[in-house]
Parts: C-alpha cells; sequence; structure tokens
C-alpha cells in the first residue's frame, strides 16, 4: 500500500474509514453540522479514496454520512463566510475554481462505489453521491444541486454524470432551480438504483458491496475505471479520456463569462476559495 494520501486514515478527525473482509466503509463523521465539510473533512475525503485506491484488500467501497444527514455540503461558517478566508480571500481576477481534489480521488478510484445515502445530500454532497458508481437511496434521503441558490456552480459530478443518469433535460432543471427532490423521485427519474427503507440502507448496501467483493478484483477494477472515465467524459472528449484539462475548463469559462454579464454582477457569483490541501 502507497502512502500518497496526505493524511493517514488513523489520523482522520472527521471520517470514518472502516475495512470489513474486502468492503471499505467511508463515513462523513460531522452530524453536528449535517456532515458538513470544511477543509479537514474535504482532505480526509480525499485521503480515504486514495487509500482505497492503493488498498489492494479493498475491493469494494461504501461511503455513507452519520445520521442524520448524508453530506450537506461545505460547511459555509468554515469555507465561505469566515473570516480571512472562502470569498474574503477571491481574488478579483479569480473567476473559477478547478474540480475538488476529493472529486478527482473518488472519480479516479479504481474500486467499484456505492453511495448509501442516508439522508441529506445537498450542494457537494449531491455531488459526492453522483462520483459514485452505484446509489442506494434511504426513504429519508433529500437531493439537491442547491448552488444556484448561493450564487454557485456544481463540481463536475452535474456537469456529466446528472446528464447520464437522468438525462440532459431533467438535470438541467435541477441544476438551473436547485429544486430538493426526495427519494421516490430520486428513483424515478434514474438518480439512484432502488430506495431502502432507512433501517435497513446498511444493510443493503453492505450486501450488494459483499456481492461486487467476491468478483475477481482486476476485472472489477478495470470495470470501475472504464465506468469512471467514460461518464465523465463530455460529448466531445475521447471515451476513456479524464475531461479536466479541455472540456471542465471551458464550462467554467463559458459558466463566468455569463455570470459576468448577468444582472447579479460577477461578485455575487463569485465562489468560495479553492481548496488549499
Amino acid at each position: 500500500m502507497t502512502t500518497r494520501h496526505a493524511i493517514a486514515p488513523e489520523d482522520f478527525v472527521h471520517t470514518g474509514f472502516e475495512l470489513a473482509g474486502h468492503v471499505l466503509t467511508i463515513t462523513l463523521n460531522r452530524p453536528e453540522r449535517r456532515n458538513a465539510l470544511n477543509w479537514r473533512a474535504y482532505a480526509e475525503l480525499e485521503s480515504a479514496f486514495l487509500a482505497a485506491h492503493d488498498d489492494p484488500q479493498v475491493r469494494c467501497v461504501i461511503v455513507t454520512g452519520a445520521d442524520p444527514a448524508f453530506c450537506s455540503g461545505d460547511d459555509v461558517s468554515e469555507i465561505m463566510a469566515a473570516p480571512g478566508g472562502g470569498i474574503a480571500k477571491r481574488g478579483a481576477a479569480i473567476v473559477h475554481n478547478p474540480p475538488t481534489p476529493a472529486a478527482i480521488a473518488a472519480l479516479e478510484c479504481a474500486k467499484p462505489v456505492i453511495a448509501a445515502v442516508n439522508g441529506a445530500a445537498i450542494g457537494w454532497g449531491f455531488e459526492l453521491a453522483l462520483f459514485a458508481d452505484l446509489r442506494i437511496a434511504s426513504d429519508r434521503a433529500k437531493f439537491s444541486e442547491m448552488f444556484v441558490k448561493r450564487g454557485l456552480t456544481c463540481d463536475v459530478g452535474g456537469f456529466y454524470r446528472l446528464p447520464a443518469l437522468v438525462g440532459p433535460e431533467k438535470a438541467a432543471e435541477l441544476l438551473f432551480t436547485g429544486d430538493v427532490i426526495d427519494a421516490a423521485e430520486a428513483l424515478r427519474i434514474g438518480l439512484v438504483g432502488r430506495v431502502a427503507a432507512h433501517a435497513d440502507l446498511m444493510r443493503d448496501a453492505r450486501a450488494l458491496a459483499e456481492r461486487i467483493a467476491a468478483n475477481p478484483p482486476q476485472d472489477c477494477s478495470a470495470a470501475a475505471m472504464a465506468t469512471h472515465a467514460r461518464s465523465a467524459a463530455g460529448p466531445s472528449t475521447p471515451s476513456g479520456a479524464w475531461p479536466t484539462p479541455t472540456t471542465i475548463a471551458k464550462a467554467w469559462r463559458v459558466f463566468w463569462k455569463n455570470a459576468r454579464r448577468s444582472s447579479m454582477g460577477a461578485e455575487a457569483l463569485r465562489p468560495a476559495a479553492a481548496n488549499p490541501y
């Protein structure tokens, strides 16, 4: 196992990391903040996916949250509104961020990933669910790409995974409105593969993960990498190519060009600080 992950799992503060057999469960563990992510939590999540990728004992990953939420997105008090940080760190010349390192780590993880969505998946929490290969929702789950309501835009999941799952028109509606949908609607539109009673969610997720982990690990890893690369590719990106240097950058440039022309003004739409970890 390599040590390229920045934070060792034994040093995690906000993230559970439990390997049982060949199934790794990553648990966002800031329940008092509804598992909102601060800088440390983002860095731990990135490190968790890197560790999963590197560990040959891991054959399948479950990502979930400590009840009552899956992930409510950024911790606004720390990332966006803290004195001397967040929006205050943004320079006038900086008009877009690159994809979040944790997003890249999740998408490049060569292990099948199951999102067990146990509650609200809001903003980047919705993105995290999209980065998974399979999604099982609790009957208490809620989903929202709420970025637009904060004058922000989504990470790579909303640009590519969401349209692939629900179709471009429904994806556009969710991205442009920031509407909240429940588990039943998520199942109806194809965002999740199944809905479980809340008490049965982790049992069902582990049962599916164990079925996957029982298969030859090389074949599962190859299938996961091919699926990740293809679903991240934009319409003009060759199959299997990672789109970050080209299509993602182009999408950001178009968004911010239009934002600066809007009546709200660029300052009102400027996103939070780039992740520094």
